[in-house]
């Protein structure tokens, strides 16, 4: 079990920022963090910060933006990671593992992106960076079109499954209302998710508008802080088990609906940790598309493969339901902003497990599951967070 704790967070509002760079919707999120945790910016060891980019600026070296946020941090050590839609829990990983090591006490993790400045056809090209370009290159619609590839060969073997990715969209989007950082907070319905229209058409077919998440400028922070620091603080959040499974980047080389990465990382993070999906109160997940909502709840063991669309009929993932899954509104409805993305879901976990989830709030929450992927379900993060 990892030593570090979370100690403090921020979130940013999730959406179209009037923010002209990462820069800025950093520099929202540090100093409400640091405030939020009790702790000074002079006493910050490490910075840690998770940014993508990969075109959507021109400005990179993004690790260095976060000292000019707050006076104390100008020479404060500050590395940037990139880990596709993962990149977010690649910075907070090296920041516990910072700790772990006895190298600070206190750490600073600061994810986010700032996409929507982009065309629609420069963000599609600069998505596809997290494919293998050398065979993925030429998918028609960018990233959701890769994931509409996955959705195909799932429903040719497994079946149409298109309502059951209706369902999981609207509940999505119905918990989402209760999220005062999402990008929409709009209660879409059923019927209208499993429709195509002209407000829902065809992205990549078979996903529909309604089954892809959002593009989406945004910034989390968390403070991470050794287990004797913590103790003297206003909360502690503990690892009680985590892990990162790698995959195969080109999905010819592997059965593309299996996320086999997915699995084994929840594999290892539950053994870590002592504990099973029955002992957890919620889990938030990377539903960047519905689809692989349905094939994560497969991967985490919530069912056998092919036998994922039983667990929305049956209501287990519902907020009410045995297994709440993305009470926040996951990524369909909170938005996706690449490297934000892994540090909110942890914020995410971590107000609910301290009952600081306000209207999200899953009453008696004690055990949280988060699991974020970069690219295909090639770079798998799962924690387990509880209060401690």
């Amino acid at each position: 079990m990892s030593q570090a704790r979370i100690v403090g967070w921020a979130h940013s509002r999730f959406g179209k920022s009037d923010a002209s760079s990462t820069q800025e919707l950093m520099t929202q999120v540090v100093k409400p963090a640091l405030d939020h945790a009790g702790v000074a910016a002079r006493d910050v060891d490490g910075i840690f910060v998770g940014v993508f980019n990969n075109g959507f600026s021109k400005q990179d070296f993004q690790g260095a933006l976060v000292a000019m946020a707050a006076d104390g941090l100008d020479h404060v050590p500050a590395v940037r990671m990139e880990n596709a839609c993962a990149t977010g829990s690649a910075a907070l990983y090296a920041a516990l593992d910072f700790i772990d090591a006895g190298r600070g006490d206190i750490a600073l993790v600061v994810g986010a992106e700032k996409m929507t400045a982009a065309s629609t056809e420069a963000t599609g090209d600069i998505l596809l960076g997290a494919s293998y370009r050398d065979e993925e290159a030429d998918v028609e619609g960018g990233f959701a079109g890769l994931f509409g590839r996955i959705a195909s060969h799932y429903f040719q073997r497994y079946g149409d499954r298109s309502e059951e990715l209706a369902l999981i969209a609207a509940k999505n989007h119905a918990n989402g209302l209760a999220n005062p950082y999402a990008h929409m907070r709009r209660d879409l319905s059923f019927d209208f998710c499993n429709t195509v229209s002209e407000k829902n058409p065809y992205v990549a077919a078979p996903l529909r508008r309604t089954d892809c998440s959002l593009v989406s400028d945004g910034a989390a922070a968390m403070v991470i802080a050794s287990a004797s620091v913590a103790a003297g603080l206003q909360r502690a959040v503990a690892f009680r088990g985590r892990a990162h499974v790698n995959d195969i980047l080109a999905l010819s080389r592997r059965d593309p609906i299996a996320f086999e990465g997915a699995r084994l990382a929840w594999q290892k993070a539950l053994a870590d940790g002592g504990v099973t999906l029955d002992d957890l109160s919620l889990v938030e997940t990377h539903d960047c598309f519905t689809i692989a909502e349905l094939i994560e709840y497969e991967a985490m063991g919530l069912a056998e493969p092919g036998k994922g669309y039983r667990v929305i009929r049956e209501g287990v993932t519902r907020k009410d339901g045995r297994l709440p899954v993305n009470p926040s509104g996951g990524l369909k409805s909170k938005g996706h902003p690449i490297g934000a993305t892994g540090v909110s879901m942890h914020v995410m976990a971590a107000m609910q497990v301290c009952g600081e989830a306000g209207e999200m709030q899953i009453p008696g929450a004690s055990l949280a599951g988060v699991f974020n992927m970069g690219g295909a379900a090639v770079a798998n993060y799962v924690s387990i967070l509880e209060r401690v």
